[in-house]
C-alpha cells in the first residue's frame, strides 16, 4: 500500500458522523468477544458492567476456555452467549454489532479486517497487528467500510493521562524534547517442553491462522506465544506497546526518521525467540523539531525510576510507565494511571492526578454517537504506535539502524528492512492487499 492510498482511506469522512443500524442510544449493542482466555476476559467483564449491552456470543479455539467463558456470563445473571470457534463463522452472525478481539498477535488484524467487511465495529487489543502491512490495512479497511474501531492502548482513556497530555501541550515542564518508556518486568524463566498432541477440544489449525504450519508445543501456546516470533512480538509487543503509545502522545508526533534497536535474550536458557533486554531508540524531526523516544525493557531485577512502581506499603517489583523531559521539569507517568510533575531545578512538586478510565466504555459512546472524532484510541493512532514497535523489531533482527521516509512509508535503500514489513501467510488466513 503506497503512501497516497493509505492517506486517502485514512482521511476518508474523517470526523464526520456515521450511519448505524442502531435505531437509538437506548437500544441494546450486542457484543461479540474472540479469544477470551486473558485478556479476553477483561473484555467480558467490562462489558457485562454496562447497562444495555450485551455479550451475545464468545468465539475461542479452546473449547475448555470456551466453555468457562459462557459459564461466568451465565453465573452473572446474563442469557447464555452464543457459542463460536472459528471466527468466521461469527461474522455471518447479521445480529452482532461489534467484535471485541483478544486473540494472539498474529491474528489481530485478520479478525479487525473481517469483521470491518461484515459490517461490525472493531474493539482490537493492542498491537493492532504482527506486522506493518497488516497495521496500515487495518486503518484502511475501517475507513473503506465506515466503521468504529478501537485499539487496546487504553491510557487513551484514563482521565489522570487525558490531563497529563494536556498539561505537556500546554508546557508545564517546558519544550519537551525527550520521552522514555519504561517496562521493567520480573518475567521468570519459561524452560524448554517437547512439542506434543493436540490437546483436547483445542482447534489448532484455527489458533495458528496465517502462522507456518509446526507442531504443538505448550511453551508456543497459551501466553508464551508473546515470546515466539511467529505468533507474538515480544514485550516490547506485549506490554510495552502502551508505553511506547504514551511515548508518542506525549512527544506529539507521527513517524520517526532513525531507529535503532539493541539487545538479546540474557540469563535464560529456554524456548523464548524474542529479547528479554531491549534498547529502542527512535528520533523525530516534525515540523523542524527534534525530538528522542527511548524505550527499555527488562526482564528481570531492577530499580525503580522517577517513583514509578513505588508504593506506600506495597512491595511491587515491576517498573512500568514513562517519564517526559522538558526545559522546565519532567513529569512521571506510573502505567496504573497516575501522573507527577517535578518543576525547575529545585523539582518542586507540579501538577498531579490520579484516576482511571475505561476504553471500553468510550468505544460502545462511540458506537452509538457514530461520531469518530469521540474516540479516544483510534486504529490510526493504534497503527502509528504499533508501526514503532516492528520498526524497533526490524532493527533489532537486522542488527542496523534504519532511516524512514514517512512520505513513502519505507525505510531508505533498505530492501531487506522493508520485506519484513509483511509475512508469508498460510493459507487461507490470509491478509490480503485489497480490503
Amino acid at each position: 500500500m503506497n503512501r497516497r492510498h493509505f492517506l486517502m482511506s485514512s482521511a476518508a469522512l474523517a470526523g464526520n458522523a456515521m450511519a448505524s443500524s442502531l435505531a437509538s442510544p437506548n437500544d441494546t449493542i450486542r457484543v461479540a468477544c474472540v479469544g477470551v482466555r486473558g485478556q479476553g476476559r477483561s473484555h467480558i467483564r467490562s462489558y457485562l458492567a454496562m447497562q444495555n449491552v450485551e455479550v451475545a456470543a464468545i468465539c475461542d479455539i479452546d473449547e475448555r476456555v470456551l466453555g468457562e467463558r459462557i459459564k461466568e456470563v451465565e453465573d452473572a445473571g446474563r442469557k447464555r452467549p452464543a457459542s463460536y470457534t472459528d471466527y468466521r463463522k461469527l461474522m455471518e452472525d447479521k445480529s452482532i454489532d461489534a467484535i471485541s478481539i483478544a486473540t494472539p498477535n498474529h491474528t489481530h488484524a485478520l479478525i479487525t479486517i473481517a469483521a470491518c467487511q461484515a459490517g461490525k465495529d472493531v474493539y482490537v487489543e493492542k498491537p493492532c497487528s504482527h506486522n506493518i502491512f497488516e497495521a496500515r490495512q487495518a486503518v484502511a479497511a475501517a475507513r473503506k467500510y465506515n466503521r468504529i474501531v478501537q485499539h487496546g492502548t487504553n491510557s487513551r482513556s484514563t482521565v489522570a493521562l487525558r490531563e497529563a497530555m494536556q498539561k505537556l501541550r500546554e508546557g508545564v515542564i517546558g519544550d519537551v524534547y525527550m520521552s522514555r518508556g519504561l517496562c521493567f518486568k520480573w518475567r521468570d524463566t519459561i524452560g524448554r517442553k517437547p512439542d506434543t498432541a493436540v490437546p483436547a477440544g483445542v482447534h489448532y489449525d484455527l489458533w495458528l491462522g496465517p502462522a507456518p504450519q509446526r507442531p504443538f508445543n505448550e511453551n508456543r501456546f497459551h501466553y508464551n506465544w508473546h515470546w515466539n516470533w511467529d505468533y507474538g512480538n515480544g514485550d516490547m509487543g506485549n506490554q510495552g506497546i502502551h508505553e511506547m503509545d504514551i511515548c508518542r502522545w506525549g512527544l506529539g508526533v507521527k513517524y520517526p526518521t532513525r531507529i535503532s534497536c539493541m539487545g538479546g535474550h540474557y540469563m535464560f536458557d529456554d524456548d523464548q525467540q524474542t529479547p528479554n533486554t531491549l534498547v529502542a531508540t527512535f528520533e523525530f524531526n516534525e515540523g523542524g523539531r527534534k525530538s528522542l523516544l527511548v524505550f527499555e525493557v527488562r526482564h528481570w531485577i531492577s530499580n525503580h525510576e522517577a517513583g514509578i512502581g513505588e508504593r506506600p506499603g506495597r512491595k511491587d517489583p515491576n517498573t512500568i510507565g514513562n517519564i517526559f523531559y522538558g526545559s522546565k521539569g519532567y513529569m512521571a507517568i506510573d502505567g496504573y494511571g497516575t501522573y507527577k510533575t517535578f518543576l525547575g531545578k529545585e523539582q518542586e512538586p507540579g501538577p498531579a492526578r490520579s484516576e482511571g478510565g475505561s476504553n471500553w466504555e468510550n468505544f460502545i459512546q462511540v458506537m452509538r454517537s457514530r461520531d469518530r472524532s469521540e474516540l479516544n484510541a483510534d486504529i490510526e493512532e493504534g497503527y502509528l504506535s504499533t508501526q514503532l514497535v516492528h520498526l524497533a523489531n526490524i532493527s533489532y533482527k537486522l542488527g542496523r539502524t534504519l532511516h524512514f521516509d514517512a512520505n513513502k512509508l519505507e525505510c531508505v535503500g533498505d530492501s531487506e528492512a522493508n520485506k519484513m514489513f509483511t509475512r508469508n501467510y498460510r493459507k487461507p488466513f490470509v491478509v490480503s492487499e485489497k480490503v
